[in-house]
């Protein structure tokens, strides 16, 4: 199974590029098959890397390699102890961190220009208190339908979509 990089490889990567920071943050992602997807999501959206957890979270696993169908071989994957010390950390960097909530702007009108660390929640949960606290900006996607959150896979690969959008300006 692919070792862990640190957060440091993945800084290092986007100062190799030329380029501003975009790194996910995964706050206690459980599902192998989700942290797969994001994975991938995060390759082709042009993410630098990924940040988990080591508890409560998945880890890298064959399944997690699976979902991911072949992102792992380019996108580099830290796990920390704790997150709100890595976001500070980010912070440090002059690295705006957006999270992910029900309870935020409207994502198509946020400005994602420059550093971007962009935390997506537990599944269930969604973004602890203490990470959401740390949080530059919280946003949202809007929903339409009767179901009242979006598998957080999905939300992640829309959010990223939409950064890669306004670095591509």
């Amino acid at each position: 199974m692919k070792e862990y990089a640190s957060v440091d490889d993945i800084l290092n990567r986007a100062r190799e590029r030329g380029e501003a920071p975009f790194i996910i943050l995964l706050d206690e992602i459980e599902d192998p098959h989700n942290l797969g997807a994001i994975i991938r999501s995060a390759e082709c959206a042009g993410a630098h890397g990924v940040i988990i957890k080591k508890r409560h979270a998945a880890g890298l696993t064959y399944t997690v390699d699976k979902a991911a169908a072949g992102a792992l071989e380019y996108v580099p994957v830290a796990r920390v102890n704790n997150l709100s010390e890595t976001i500070e950390q980010l912070k440090q960097k002059n690295i705006w961190v957006y999270g992910a909530d029900m309870n935020g702007e409207d994502y198509r009108k946020t400005d994602f220009s420059g550093g971007v660390a962009l935390i997506i929640g537990n599944e269930g949960k969604g973004i602890s208190r203490l990470v959401r606290e740390k949080c530059d900006v919280i946003v949202s996607l809007p929903l339409k339908g009767n179901i009242n959150s979006l598998n957080a896979s999905v939300a992640a690969g829309i959010l990223m979509y939409k950064i890669a959008e306004k670095r591509d300006r």
